[in-house]
């Protein structure tokens, strides 16, 4: 598998599993049945994804069932979790993993490579591990910040998500995640005769022109309204606008 090992990779990732426990340890006697994660280097997707669905061995919980909809008979014939799990390890290796509600998986992953009898590592050693809903709490305390909730705030469209999916999932989180560090630039103009410096040392320097040779164009009223309308997805997303401030 043709990886790019560098510091940007981020890797998205979901699962779906046979169920949880509501009391004791989440995930004990549960098993993963689908994994779906997506890479992102240098802020764009790759399209190099890993999805496979998992045989776990047990039945699924009729709750669960009620959420991805992956049924015991679709599994009956997947690979199991110790059949791919060095093709998963090596994708993941060394990536920052960008995952919503992270102690979830990650409880789940490291149990099931425990369960490998292999004495493999906690995921923790060789994956950063970044929690996107802790990140859009802090951003947005006090409201829903699950996928949908997130997408919706961001215009993200989740119209194909009637069921949870890895896979659909995972896309859709790193777009939310991208939306979330995207952040906005400042930009600062300097005054005629103003000499700002750049990164390289180098002077620059405003050019004046003289007024008499620049064409003003005003907006028309179709062009206006379009702004307006701009301004509102401004304001939307980002909850102010310096425009109207």
């Amino acid at each position: 598998m043709d990886l790019q090992n560098t510091s940007n990779r981020i890797v998205v990732l979901d699962t779906e599993t046979t169920g949880m426990n509501k009391l004791g340890v989440h995930y004990e006697g549960h098993r993963i049945i689908e994994i779906g994660a997506v890479e992102v280097v240098n802020r764009r997707l790759t399209g190099r994804n890993f999805h496979v669905y998992l045989k776990p061995d047990r039945l699924v919980d009729p709750e669960a069932f009620g959420v991805h909809g992956i049924s015991d008979e679709f599994l009956a014939d997947k690979p199991t979790f110790a059949e791919v799990a060095d093709d998963f390890i090596e994708y993941i290796r060394g990536g920052e993993l960008v995952i919503h509600n992270a102690t979830f998986d990650i409880g789940f992953m490291d149990y099931e490579f425990d369960m490998l009898g292999r004495n493999l590592p906690k995921t923790e050693t060789f994956c950063k591990i970044t929690d996107s809903l802790a990140m859009a709490r802090k951003l947005f305390p006090g409201k829903r910040n699950n996928l949908d909730a997130l997408s919706d705030r961001y215009l993200i469209d989740n119209s194909k998500r009637t069921l949870h999916g890895a896979l659909l999932d995972s896309e859709i989180l790193a777009e939310v995640y991208l939306m979330m560090t995207g952040g906005q630039t400042s930009i600062k103009f300097t005054h005629e005769g103003e000499q700002n410096t750049g990164a390289d040392g180098l002077g620059i320097q405003r050019v004046a022109r003289p007024a008499s040779g620049l064409k003003v164009i005003a907006a028309n009223e179709q062009e206006l309204a379009w702004h307006e309308e701009r301004l509102d997805l401004v304001v939307k997303k980002g909850g102010s606008c310096l425009w109207r401030s």
